[in-house]
Parts: structure tokens; C-alpha cells; sequence
């Protein structure tokens, strides 16, 4: 064999080689898509205990709702959010990101009519006021997504409209109080910190050194970036509610998260935590939501969820 045709067959071997691998790597890849596809209709629900109810007071059952990311079409997600009424909750927490197309609002308004029969409150998202783009998921790792420069505007009056109709309170960068079974729920909610629209209008009056009737602070945000987890909890919150992050979306088994789309800790991006800021603690349930974007909707070791907090008074 001369050395020409030596080389030429180490050249088909090698092409030969990378052909098996590029085939091995194509089958896991549509593998791992196909999956994803499938985990993102796996829907869930995450059940937490928390005391942190004045003495006397609960239990009390909180229903956290989060990244719905709706769109025409998703009978499944429809007929799972309108079960979630079964609960039988005494609050509802809607922390935005409703939606994923322009054309959702009714069908959605639809699914959750059932739990507009209970006490809510709700912030917006990006994805309420915005309708998501095609982008390289891979963007992701290089920090949060920005806005973009000419948007896809969604109806969010139409939205919060119908949220107002079907009794729950709107807090954006706004604060109101609720009574639930004898007890005063402090809300303080803001606008999308994703969008940098955040305004904090602190606690409704009454709830500092004028009136020792028990209550409860609850702080409402979408995105739970760190500069607003500050605020909420340096203003004494009891709890503070978030999604935003999908709980990182694509997660490593045993290791979780690999992004949490805001400048929260990964390892935060879902779940139960307290944070600490400037000596004082409040506890944070970030949710890991309920959708994905229509452009990318694979949900890969990280499963949809609601939450359901059972509020309990302290020990």
C-alpha cells in the first residue's frame, strides 16, 4: 500500500467516525427535545408549610400561580388550571407572565375563571405587557434577556380588566389590604423588575406603629431580582411571592438550574428560601411556573408547578 493510499483510508475511517458521532449526537439531541416536549405538560403541584401567621391565626392556604404562558390551543394546561379550583384555596397569587401569545387572554380568562371565585391579587410580566420572539436559547447564559427595541404590545388592559371583573386586586407598584378569615393581609406589589419597572408604594396605611391588630405583609413581584428581594424584606415583608425564572427551564439532574434569567443565584431560581438583607430575613417561594415561551417549549428536570402554601401561625 503506498503512502498515498494509506492516507486515504485513515481519511474514510476518520470521516466514517465523525459521521457515527454527529449521527449519535443528532438521535440524543431530538431524544432529549422529544422529552422535553413531553416534561412540559407534566404539570405539578409543590406543597409548602410555613409558620409565620400571628398566634391564633390559620391554617391558611395559599395558591401560588405563576408563568402560565398561555396560548390558544393548550387544552391540557386549560383543563389542569381550572382543577387547581378543586383545592379550594383562601388566596390567589397570579405573579404574571400570563401570557405567550396575543390571542390568549380569553381562553385564558376561560381556564382560570374557576379560581377567580376565591380571593386573588396579581402583578404583570414581561409577557403580559409583550409577546416573546424567536431567540438562540444560548443568549441565556450570557445574562438576563433584554428588551427588545419594537416589541409585539399584548392587550394587558384587556387581561388585567378581566382579572379585575373576576375579583382579584391588581398590585402593580401599588399597595392594598385584604381581610381573610379575621385576618389583615398587608399587600405590596410591583411592577415587572425585568423591565426596570418597579416602583415600591410600601404597605398599606395603618400597618406601622399606628394599628396592633395582627397582620401579615406580603410582597409581589415577577422577576425576583436582588434589588427588589432588598427592598421587600428591609421593609419587614412576612413573605414575598416571585416566578419569572421558570426555574431555570433546562436543569441538570442533581445539579439543577443553569440560569435563572435575572441576577438571582441559581441555585434560588426555584423553591422556598429565606433571604437576608441588612439584618433582617424574610422567606421567598420563587415558583418555577407554570409554561415556557412558545418558542422554546421544552421543560427538561424541572417540571411545571403551582404552589400551594399552607400558612401556619408561628411556632
Amino acid at each position: 500500500m503506498t503512502f498515498r493510499d494509506s492516507l486515504a483510508n485513515r481519511v474514510r475511517v476518520i470521516g466514517r467516525g465523525f459521521a457515527v458521532t454527529t449521527a449519535i449526537g443528532a438521535t440524543a439531541g431530538a431524544a432529549a427535545a422529544a422529552y422535553g416536549w413531553w416534561e412540559k405538560d407534566q404539570f405539578e403541584l409543590r406543597r409548602e408549610t410555613l409558620p409565620i401567621l400571628p398566634e391564633g391565626f390559620g391554617p391558611l392556604r395559599v395558591l401560588h400561580l405563576s408563568d402560565i404562558h398561555f396560548v390558544p390551543g393548550q387544552t391540557k394546561k386549560a383543563q389542569w388550571l381550572r382543577s387547581l379550583a378543586d383545592l379550594k384555596p383562601d388566596l390567589v397569587v397570579n405573579t404574571g407572565d400570563n401570557l405567550s401569545h396575543k390571542k390568549a387572554i380569553d381562553p385564558l380568562v376561560e381556564a382560570l375563571r374557576p379560581l377567580m371565585e376565591f380571593p386573588g391579587v396579581f402583578v404583570p410580566g414581561s409577557n403580559d405587557y409583550y409577546a416573546p420572539r424567536m431567540k438562540n436559547p444560548a443568549g441565556y447564559f450570557r445574562g438576563p434577556s433584554k428588551p427588545k427595541q419594537d416589541p409585539i404590545k399584548l392587550d394587558w388592559p384587556k387581561l388585567r380588566t378581566a382579572f379585575g371583573m373576576g375579583g382579584w386586586i391588581e398590585l402593580t407598584n401599588r399597595a392594598q389590604s385584604v381581610v381573610i378569615d379575621g385576618l389583615r393581609f398587608d399587600f405590596s406589589g410591583v411592577d415587572d423588575p425585568h423591565l426596570k419597572r418597579d416602583r415600591f408604594a410600601g404597605w398599606p396605611r395603618g400597618t406601622v406603629n399606628q394599628d396592633a391588630r395582627p397582620r401579615l405583609r406580603v410582597g409581589v413581584i415577577h422577576a425576583p431580582y436582588q434589588r427588589v428581594l432588598d427592598r421587600f424584606t428591609e421593609a419587614e415583608a412576612d413573605l414575598i411571592l416571585a416566578g419569572h425564572t421558570h426555574g431555570g427551564q433546562i436543569c441538570i439532574p442533581g445539579y439543577g438550574a443553569l440560569v435563572s434569567n435575572c441576577d438571582l443565584p441559581t441555585w434560588r431560581a426555584r423553591g422556598l428560601h429565606d433571604w437576608e438583607s441588612d439584618g433582617f430575613t424574610t422567606p421567598v417561594n420563587v415558583s418555577g411556573g407554570i409554561g415556557t415561551s412558545r418558542f422554546a417549549p421544552v421543560r427538561i428536570a424541572c417540571r411545571p408547578e403551582a404552589v400551594l402554601l399552607t400558612l401556619t401561625a408561628r411556632n
